[in-house]
């Protein structure tokens, strides 16, 4: 098993470089390396910092919930390196490779930016997401839970003359879509793209293959799950590959453009100081011990 779960020499899992003891179990991911120290500056203590590669890890307390603050970088490739390092250094032996008997299961907090595609999104506004559309490659590398709405979401997209894109369907963990709606937080659904330009419907020297993009996406909508709110780049991997490994997750995110409007925001800083101490506020009140478990407490939406 040496080469499938890599440590390094000092016992530490290959790209986090953290070992078990370094990381806790209710842990907040972040994009950009410097947004760790930023939200570790409104902990009570900090009893590690750690640094590989894009990888930050803070671990401390607030109040008396210890708490991981994490950076991931860009993109679902980072989140499949972020996401299995995670579970493993909780739920794996890295000594011989095998999962351990007794699972954990983590609360994951995405804290990040994404561009409304919806002209009634304000900017600067938070949204929680609910529903994540991925248009990325990586869960055809996993078996996952197909939801039976696919077919819904496949005509949904050939109606918006989208049926070239590839797309898989996941949701946040409801108990924690219950404990942040209702706190100036706008609810929707996320399309994540795998990049930052062509993917989302920005032009370069290279022409788009999927013209006009974000009006395409504007028009799509589900009859049970309704519009399209805003995209990304990372929601889909975590919700996915959290429902996979058992973890219950939620994405958050500081809307700092309007892609309809083809605006952005002029403080942005501020709004996700906003995003980081509103979402923290909240994390005080959440009893982690006492949430259901993931496999129990699904989506409410049905079928």
């Amino acid at each position: 098993m040496k080469a499938n779960w890599i440590t390094n020499q000092d016992g530490s899992i290959y790209h986090l470089h953290l070992l078990p003891e370094q990381i806790a179990p209710l842990i907040i991911t972040v994009g950009d390396p410097s947004r760790v120290a930023l939200i570790s500056d409104l902990l009570d203590t900090i009893e590690c910092k750690i640094s590989s590669r894009e990888f930050v890890c803070h671990t401390g307390r607030l109040g008396t919930k210890r708490i991981s603050i994490l950076s991931t970088g860009i993109g679902t490739d980072n989140i499949d390196i972020v996401l299995n390092e995670i579970d493993a250094l909780f739920n794996v032996n890295l000594l011989s490779g095998k999962p351990k008997e007794k699972i954990t299961s983590c609360t994951i907090i995405r804290l990040g930016t994404s561009g409304a595609i919806q002209e009634d999104i304000p900017m600067n506004s938070l949204l929680i997401t609910e529903w994540s559309i991925g248009t990325d490659a990586l869960m055809n590398y996993y078996q996952h839970e197909e939801y039976l709405v696919l077919e819904e979401v496949r005509t949904a997209f050939k109606t918006a003359g989208l049926e070239s894109l590839n797309f898989h369907l996941s949701c946040c963990d409801a108990a924690l879509l219950d404990h942040f709606k209702g706190n100036d937080f706008l609810v929707g659904n996320t399309l994540t793209a795998p990049g930052f330009y062509g993917p989302q419907g920005r032009t370069t020297r290279i022409p788009n293959s999927v013209p006009d993009l974000i009006d395409k996406l504007k028009n799509v909508h589900f009859k049970n799950i309704g519009r399209l709110t805003n995209i990304e780049m990372e929601t889909s991997g975590i919700y996915h590959l959290g429902k996979g490994l058992g973890h219950r997750c939620l994405s958050v995110n500081a809307i700092l453009a309007n892609r309809i409007n083809n605006s952005f925001s002029e403080h942005p800083e501020k709004i996700i100081m906003h995003m980081i101490e509103k979402s923290m506020s909240l994390l005080e009140n959440l009893y982690h011990s006492k949430l259901p478990i993931f496999s129990s407490h699904r989506c409410k939406i049905k079928f």
